[in-house]
């Protein structure tokens, strides 16, 4: 579990007041006062002379109160023994997961600022923040040594590892990136800001290695080993890739044209979504694929018919409105007790103040016993609120697998969202490979009715034969990505639930076990 500094909750456990933390809790001489059996006059004492266990009153000074006592779990909870060192945060692990891991022990730390290689025009845009990410793992060999890797890493190198994962691995949940969040480098203080993205890409990090195949990816294998700068080239920006796909365009558009094949996108080209911008003309007809499938009559080729998968999806859609409603609900109720803990706090000092007024302004020996009293309950107030500050951090740190998971369930829909691509490049290729044996058929047609031999027709038969058979690599190409994609989500799905059903059980026991003790 995150340190409750890392949680998702919107809220940070109260700061311990300055008065709570410096009370003397064991008990002072005003314990000890001789006992007026009269009650030395004062009325006071009086009204509380009936015989009930919620007295504050007491028949002897010597008596210890119950409510002096310190609550049982205000020793046995203590919030640095459940606290990972500065710098070091690592989730619980589930069991075996560190078994099937390549990676004992990742780590971020050691922020530094540094300059760019170019120079910038902007004042403040040449420098930036590279953080030392230290990993230690089996060696390859049978040998089952320990080798640790140090290098140095950069928040764009992050974001070039998280695309090119994304771009190798369709089908898989894949653990989401933390955000680059421009606005709150600008809002926050620059240490808080920067201790907050370290914390985060160490977190990223270790559950990409724990991914039983993202954990064993060279992309991975590459950033956390490869000495210097990280080797693989940064993904071009969105702006860049549909330029490029603009100025391709106009020669797709005429490439073909003599022949009446049209554009058909390469093999290899398939097993990207197109939705990435250097082919439009191909997005295009996708798009158009998508909108006939939503309104057009004809139903397609292929669609999707597993029936066990879109029963699994409208449960994750379940699962998501339920996590959404739980994790509202832990806020709620970590937000209470973090209030109640203020209040009991409150109460404590308001008895220490009312204990000091009495043993100052004594004039009898029941204002002694009074001001006793007030510091006896002062004592287990403050105590009180101590032991809730505590088990409340605990219960977030048990309680943000919730938010946790809420947060996952983007990576579900990505998964999910590769599978559609997938079969929507499928059956675009498809309707263009039926077009094109279809204009194949009219070609022939129109040969057998024309005496003699007819060079351009012969031509365009022949390059409209190759681009059939080009198509055809790529319907086969594209049938393949979509049939391991769908093994991906399955997979996914499984692991997903295993976990899951893991990860609650220790979530629900941890924070019963904080509850009782």
């Amino acid at each position: 579990m995150m340190d409750h500094e890392e949680s998702h909750y919107s809220f940070e456990p109260p700061a311990p007041r300055e008065e709570m933390e410096t009370l003397p809790l064991a008990d002072g001489p005003l314990a000890a006062v001789p006992v007026d059996g009269s009650g030395g006059g004062d009325p006071l004492l009086h009204p509380l002379q009936f015989d009930s266990p919620f007295s504050f009153s007491s028949s002897s000074p010597t008596r210890t109160s119950s409510f002096a006592e310190p609550p049982s779990n205000a020793k046995g909870v203590s919030l640095q023994a459940t606290e990972s060192p500065k710098g070091s945060i690592y989730p619980s692990p589930r069991p075996n997961s560190r078994e099937d891991s390549d990676y004992l022990k990742i780590t971020v730390s050691d922020p530094q600022k540094e300059s760019e290689s170019t120079v910038s025009l902007v004042p403040g845009a040449g420098t930036f923040v590279s953080y030392l990410i230290t990993s230690r793992t089996r060696a390859s060999d049978l040998s089952g040594s320990l080798q640790e890797f140090s290098v140095r890493r950069r928040f764009r190198d992050v974001v070039t590892l998280a695309d090119r994962i994304a771009e190798s691995y369709r089908g898989f949940v894949i653990p989401p990136r933390p955000d680059k969040s421009v606005v709150e480098s600008q809002v926050m203080q620059k240490q808080e800001f920067v201790e907050q993205r370290r914390s985060a890409l160490e977190k990223y990090l270790y559950k990409l290695a724990e991914h039983p195949v993202i954990g064993k990816s060279d992309e991975l294998r590459v950033f956390l080993q490869a000495a210097g700068k990280f080797p693989l080239p940064a993904t071009t920006d969105m702006a860049s890739r549909v330029l490029d796909g603009a100025v391709r365009l106009p020669k797709q558009f005429f490439s073909s044209g003599e022949a009446g094949s049209g554009y058909v996108a390469a093999p290899q080209d398939v097993v990207q979504p197109a939705k990435g911008g250097r082919d439009l003309l191909r997005m295009f007809k996708e798009l158009k694929q998508s909108v006939a499938n939503d309104w057009g009559g004809a139903k397609p080729s292929v669609v999707e018919e597993d029936k066990t998968f879109l029963e699994r999806k409208e449960r994750v859609l379940e699962l998501e409105q339920q996590l959404s409603t739980a994790s509202q609900q832990a806020e709620a109720l970590v937000k209470a007790q973090q209030d109640m803990s203020e209040t009991m706090g409150e109460l404590g000092l308001a008895f220490l103040k009312l204990g000091k007024f009495e043993s100052e302004e004594v004039v009898c020996d029941s204002q002694r016993i009074r001001a006793a009293d007030y510091k006896h309950l002062a004592t287990a107030a403050v105590r009180a609120s101590r032991a809730y500050r505590e088990s409340n951090s605990l219960a977030m740190k048990h309680l943000d697998k919730l938010h946790e998971y809420y947060g996952l369930m983007l990576a579900v829909h990505h998964a999910f969202s590769d599978r559609a691509s997938a079969l929507v490049t499928l059956q675009t290729l498809l309707s263009d490979l039926s077009s094109l044996r279809l204009r194949e058929e009219k070609l022939e047609a129109a040969s057998l009715n024309i005496f003699g031999s007819e060079r351009t027709r012969s031509r365009k038969l022949e390059e409209l034969k190759e681009t059939i058979i080009v198509t055809e690599d790529a319907k086969s190409i594209a049938f393949r990505e979509y049939e391991r994609i769908k093994e991906n989500n399955k997979s996914e799905l499984d692991r997903l639930d295993k976990e899951r059903h893991e990860d609650f059980l220790a979530m629900i026991k941890g924070y019963i076990v904080n509850q009782v003790i």
